[in-house]
């Protein structure tokens, strides 16, 4: 397996508990993702996450796709989902907040991942990097406004 890593950490300024509680929230996805990619939540075995929870989501990349997650860990502050049944291979993406002081806190997201079909998959891979780095440089807007707003 040859997987490539994406690292992405911001500051908000949200108590740990507040980053925590939105984010855990299911619903947090559809806040956070870019409109364009039409991100639906298709099904869940819960809105909160928690360990061994499992969701199904449909989103347009190139064309419309469905991948399904599973939570494989979670404790405060730190949870993990593994996604299957999609265009990676491989995919572990770990979810950490780290409390900065009572009104502070770092969201860091690190992702490991190798896109499916070997060779040619490997081909792609620095775009898969550029979309990842959009994609998390919009979540990290939409999270400070979100936050704000609670």
């Amino acid at each position: 397996m040859q997987l490539k890593k994406f690292n992405h950490s911001f500051l908000v300024d949200a108590p740990v508990e507040n980053a925590w509680s939105f984010y855990t929230d299911l619903n947090h996805l559809q806040v956070i993702t870019p409109k364009k990619l039409d991100l639906r939540i298709m099904e869940s075995s819960g809105k909160k996450i928690i360990m061994g929870q499992t969701a199904s989501f449909s989103s347009k990349i190139i064309t419309r796709i469905t991948w399904k997650t599973k939570i494989t860990f979670c404790k405060p502050y730190r949870y993990v989902d593994e996604m299957n049944n999609s265009l990676f291979k491989y995919w572990k993406h770990t979810h950490v907040f780290d409390k900065i002081n009572e009104n502070q806190t770092r969201i860091t997201d690190e992702i490991d991942f190798e896109l499916q079909y070997g060779f040619v998959g490997r081909m792609f891979e620095g775009y898969a990097l550029q979309k990842l780095k959009k994609i998390f440089a919009h979540r990290q807007q939409a999270t400070i406004k979100a936050l704000k707003e609670l």
